[in-house]
């Protein structure tokens, strides 16, 4: 995938203490841009759209990702963050730039915490919701497939609203093709390798 823009690029990303966790700050960094991507895609007239009374706004997507992300590397993996009173940027209605600069600043500042983890640090077990016990890792891997599950839902708001998502996430979409694209839409696709 070539994007026009990446937020965290690859040589931004720091080296791990431990070259066997090197893939996590990369994976990190990989779906901090790719959830940029799809942010970027909201135009700033989109942000309190819905297309159901009983979901989310886009904006409010936005703030919980913010948040949320915020929660769980503070408390159930233990970085050190910014105050949660400090998360979101001013104002009544921020732009969606304004929401993408904050995502981006606190992804980047919890690369080098993470890069200086250990093994014994990674499988220290931490509080979860409802009493649970988890691993940092278990924590860190659920964090990555939550964002990934917001940024989806995003992207499925925008198609409702009639907006291409461009560049795509994950390969060739509805929006954009290209000569080299491969997908496996097929059984002889599914069979290669």
């Amino acid at each position: 995938m070539r994007y026009s823009h990446i937020a965290i690029p690859d040589d931004a990303i720091p080296t791990a203490r431990e070259p066997v966790f090197q893939h996590l700050l990369t994976t990190y960094a990989s779906e901090t841009n790719k959830t940029v991507t799809v942010w970027e895609a909201v135009p700033d007239a989109l942000l309190d759209f819905k297309p159901h009374p009983r979901v989310n706004t886009i904006r409010t997507i936005l703030v919980h990702q913010i948040l949320s992300e915020r929660r769980f590397f503070a408390q159930f993996v233990g970085l050190s963050e910014p105050s949660a009173e400090s998360l979101l940027p001013p104002g009544e209605a921020p732009a969606t730039a304004d929401y993408v600069e904050r995502y981006v600043q606190f992804a980047k500042a919890r690369l080098p915490q993470l890069a200086e983890a250990t093994t014994d640090w990674w499988m220290t077990e931490m509080p979860f919701f409802g009493g649970l016990r988890r691993q940092r890792i278990w924590t860190f891997w659920r964090r990555v497939l939550h964002t990934c599950h917001h940024r989806t839902q995003v992207q499925t708001w925008l198609r409702m609203a009639d907006v291409p998502v461009v560049p795509p996430i994950y390969g060739p979409s509805g929006d954009i093709r290209w000569s080299e694209d491969d997908p496996t839409y097929s059984v002889e696709a599914a069979g290669r390798g």
